[in-house]
């Protein structure tokens, strides 16, 4: 499950894009998440998922 607070949640989500994903889809795949309310929570704290850097800044 992933954290709610999204400033946890960008946490988590950039450690896993790290560590075990070599994108976003494959994330979102894999842990069943929807990538829309994702990007949104993390956008609702001013961050967007560069893919060239695999993360979100």
């Amino acid at each position: 499950m992933m954290p709610k607070d999204p400033f946890i949640l960008l946490s988590y989500v950039n450690t896993q894009l790290r560590d075990h994903y070599p994108s976003l889809d494959d994330l979102c795949r894999s842990l069943d998440a929807d990538r829309e309310q994702l990007a949104s929570a993390l956008a609702s704290i001013g961050y967007a998922y560069e893919p060239g850097q695999n993360q979100f800044v």
